[in-house]
């Protein structure tokens, strides 16, 4: 017995209306939640008009020309995005999350985070700096980690490209600019040791050339430091250096620790501004 005879009538009807209606099968997929094949068991003696042969034709073409396109490392979408000259804060935020946490292939651009206020922050960029809003979520359930994709030729092209320069950049930029480059590597790549008398911000980072740059820029803003390449880490200890971290970079807002992880301290969701406020005031006076 076919599987759609479960469903009510009412669904079967509104199925044979949307085919009448010159809908495609991946449309009317889309709009019931429907697997293709229970909607094909409805619609498949239902004549298709000639409205709905032209844009199935169409589509089979669109499709065909975007796979020509990648073959030739162009977008078939005609994307007149911005694309920021000027460097500040906000755009080396951004940029570095792609830098940190991103990927980069020749068709597209993503960023992966379990941290869904990080990811809204670079949705949040792409639309601001970029203007773009185009993007794709994808979801790992058994890592919890999450990517939003940007599937353009150009865009990945831009971006790529950013990252590069930002690398040079960063260096000679202004003070709020280091700042925000520092923030955005802390907020991907950051953690808290806060247990006795073990208090440390810690960095990690496969890129010995990046913890280098990070290094220089945490001296830069006053912050003593130490890289232990073997680790591919960088390291914020003793009493005045957390507290100067605490005061110019600190956490992004809403940025959580995962508190279900089995090697979890805290057992519960913390903020990770609210785990270093801990560690600074254990240096108050009891």
């Amino acid at each position: 017995m076919w599987a759609h005879m479960r469903h009510s009538s009412q669904t079967i009807e509104k199925i044979k209306q949307l085919r009448i209606d010159g809908l495609t099968l991946t449309e009317i997929v889309s709009k019931t939640g429907l697997s293709k094949s229970t909607v094909l068991g409805y619609i498949r003696n239902i004549p298709k008009s000639k409205f709905l042969v032209e844009k199935i034709r169409a589509n089979v073409l669109k499709g065909q020309n975007k796979m020509a396109a990648n073959r030739r490392g162009k977008s078939v979408k005609n994307y007149s995005f911005n694309k920021p000259e000027k460097w500040d804060a906000g755009f080396v935020n951004l940029i570095g999350h792609f830098l940190f946490d991103g990927q980069i292939s020749r068709v597209s651009c993503g960023y992966n985070n379990r941290s869904q206020k990080l990811i809204q922050v670079v949705i949040d960029g792409m639309n601001k700096y970029l203007n773009v809003d185009d993007y794709k979520i994808y979801n790992n359930l058994k890592t919890q980690v999450t990517r939003v994709s940007y599937h353009n030729v150009e865009i990945a092209d831009f971006i790529r490209k950013k990252d590069e320069e930002l690398i040079n950049y960063i260096l000679y930029s202004d003070r709020d600019e280091k700042i925000s480059f520092l923030r955005a590597f802390f907020d991907d790549e950051g953690t808290i040791t806060f247990r006795k008398n073990i208090k440390a911000v810690r960095g990690y980072q496969h890129s010995v050339k990046i913890l280098e740059i990070v290094g220089k820029l945490l001296n830069d803003v006053g912050i003593k430091n130490t890289i232990y390449n073997n680790y591919y880490e960088v390291s914020i200890s003793r009493k005045e250096n957390i507290i100067k971290f605490q005061k110019l970079i600190n956490f992004t807002p809403g940025l959580r620790v995962n508190g279900k992880r089995t090697n979890s301290i805290w057992k519960k969701d913390l903020e990770k501004r609210e785990i270093l406020r801990m560690a600074v005031d254990s240096y108050l006076p009891a």
